[in-house]
């Protein structure tokens, strides 16, 4: 291939990628990578490049020059290299293969194609081990805080149709305002919809209530296991769904106190001694269990995390003279 012919195929990935290239060039494109093995292998490469480069950044406006100067940059840096090898994850490879198919389909219409590109996005997952905290931006801007051995699903096209997300655990949310896509955090038990705001969401699977606190703004709430008209929060608003019977409660709070967490504080609002226990075991990754007699006890109070062991902990607990505890063979028992 000669130089300019290599500028002219490049200029047409390019366009490809950005969603400007017109109909006529992209039969263009489509024709030349199936002329030979060497010239599909040429767009499959750079495709690879290209996608390793920016990661297909889709919550961010497109700048073509900046991406096509960037794009141009790594071919140089690959050719540079004796065996170049472009390493990608298995979610990049899906796209890049994707995209390849496409270009490949004979009968395959250009926005026919840029849809094909888009459903095959793979999941993003993002978990926290136990004994851990953790926080990341989502590619609208939203930021997430995420507790102890919790997990957020997304689709690596969040924000372009949809922003839908799976949650397991607990996680504090402040989300970007967006008019015309609505943020979505879907679980098995009770589902969430808003257009932007703060708020905590908590839903362990071996947690017997789902809890929201909502710190500003308002949201709307779907319970899953039980039919009734959707539910809403204001600001200061707390909702606890019981698992077991479906039935949702609603009271007034000082939100602010339920992600205390993100600081390494623990706060429990009148919550399940039984929750409490594993919320603690979580945090402090260790073993607990909860006397039968004490699984319907509720408990309200404040703890720092850093500084404090779990003994101090359960010793203040202990004080209320609600609970005692013991420590046998590797495990606490409240009892």
């Amino acid at each position: 291939m000669n130089l300019k012919e290599h500028t002219y195929i490049d200029e047409l990935i390019t366009q490809y990628l950005s969603g400007t290239l017109d109909k006529e060039s992209f039969s263009t494109l489509k024709q030349w990578s199936s002329e030979s093995e060497a010239n599909r292998k040429y767009v499959r490469d750079q495709l690879e490049v290209w996608f390793s480069s920016t990661g297909a950044d889709k919550g961010t406006d497109f700048d073509k020059e900046k991406a096509f100067a960037l794009f141009k940059q790594r071919v140089a840096e690959a050719e540079r290299q004796e065996k170049p090898r472009i390493q990608l994850s298995w979610r990049t490879f899906m796209r890049v293969a994707a995209v390849v198919l496409i270009l490949l389909l004979p009968l395959a219409g250009y926005w026919q194609g840029k849809e094909a590109v888009r459903d095959t996005f793979a999941d993003m997952v993002v978990e926290v081990p136990l004994g851990a905290q953790t926080k990341l931006s989502l590619p609208d801007g939203t930021q997430v805080w995420l507790n102890a051995g919790s997990k957020i699903t997304y689709s690596q096209g969040f924000g372009v149709n949809d922003r839908q997300l799976r949650l397991e655990g607990e996680g504090y949310f402040e989300v970007t305002r967006n008019e015309n896509i609505p943020f979505e955090i879907n679980t098995k038990e009770l589902n969430l919809k808003v257009l932007g705001t703060k708020f905590n969401f908590s839903n362990y699977s071996d947690n017997e209530e789902v809890i929201v606190n909502l710190l500003e703004g308002k949201v709307a709430l779907r319970n899953g296991i039980k039919a009734m008209p959707e539910q809403y929060l204001q600001a200061d608003e707390k909702m606890v769904l019981n698992k077991l019977t479906g039935n949702m409660s609603k009271s007034k709070v000082k939100a602010s106190k339920s992600n205390v967490w993100i600081n390494n504080e623990l706060f429990f609002d009148e919550e399940l001694l039984e929750d409490i226990g594993k919320q603690l075991m979580r945090n402090f990754n260790i073993k607990i269990e909860v006397a039968d007699s004490l699984r319907s006890k509720r408990f309200y109070g404040s703890f720092k995390i850093l500084g404090n062991t779990i003994d101090q902990i359960l010793e203040t607990m202990a004080s209320t003279e609600q609970m005692k505890y013991k420590y046998e063979d590797g495990v606490y028992i409240l009892y």
